[in-house]
């Protein structure tokens, strides 16, 4: 689920877990300051014993640089600037003429785990370039995904091996072994607005970019994309229009137990 402030539910969540590990999909980096960002994720990552991976995104909607007044086109620039100097803190560099320094420090050293979220090919060649995983889109086919992740591992700097980097997707997941529950939740899905939808590409199907449908056939579709793309993180979006929450539920429990 979208949130300005992703931070604040994880440590909420870090109080009340202690294996489960906790993940931003889109931390927006063009419209923070590195240093409080830096000493931000660094609390988290302490609060929460070290089980945190940092999901970083530039942001699209226009609205959102507006009331930032940050420039659109400066998105790739800013995101940039913004993850060197947060780098830079959390390797104990000093962090303005004065010579302070961030405290505490990430419990993870360097720093916790860094995925780039991106749709488009500037994004997924910055990525490549800072050397860091890919975070696909939800909303592009597996079609589209493989040329995403050749584009990626083409700009990825020879003195990184693309294959040593995790392979993050994330995908609307919904499983029901009751057929017209899945029907009904298809609709749902196609129904939805393509703005909603960062990276869609408007002639895909539901089926293109969401796993939805009994447990082997969910199960098998997962398996096309390991052996695709050697997925090793599935992020499911679970809150899926189109079913009730108990359905929600035990989507979720059979997800979970999927092997």
């Amino acid at each position: 689920m979208p949130c300005p402030a992703p931070l604040l539910p994880l440590a909420a969540a870090a109080a009340r877990t202690r294996r489960i590990t906790l993940g931003t999909t889109s931390y927006l980096l063009p419209v923070r300051h590195p240093i409080h960002a830096a000493e931000e994720v660094a609390l988290l990552d302490q609060l929460c014993g070290g089980r945190l991976i940092l999901g970083l995104g530039r942001g699209f909607q226009p609205e959102l640089f507006a009331a930032f007044g940050v420039p659109a086109a400066e998105k790739r620039a800013r995101f940039a600037e913004c993850l060197e100097g947060m780098r830079r803190a959390w390797a104990g560099e000093p962090v303005d003429p004065g010579g302070a320094r961030i405290e505490p420090r990430p419990l993870q050293q360097p720093h916790p785990p860094l995925w780039v979220a991106a749709f488009g090919p500037l994004a997924i060649e910055q990525a490549g370039r800072l050397g860091l995983p890919y975070l696909a889109s939800m909303a592009e086919s597996l079609e589209r995904l493989e040329q995403n992740h050749a584009r990626h591992r083409s700009a990825t700097p020879a003195s990184v091996d693309p294959a040593g980097l995790p392979v993050p997707i994330m995908r609307t997941v919904f499983i029901s072994a009751d057929a017209a529950s899945g029907a009904r939740v298809r609709e749902a899905l196609a129904r939805q607005p393509a703005r909603q939808r960062p990276g869609a590409d408007d002639a895909a199907r539901v089926d293109d970019w969401a796993l939805v449908g009994e447990p082997a056939r969910v199960a098998d579709r997962i398996a096309r994309y390991r052996e695709a793309l050697g997925i090793t993180h599935l992020i499911a979006a679970l809150q899926v229009p189109g079913a009730s929450a108990a359905e929600i539920e035990a989507s979720t429990e059979q997800l979970a137990g999927l092997r």
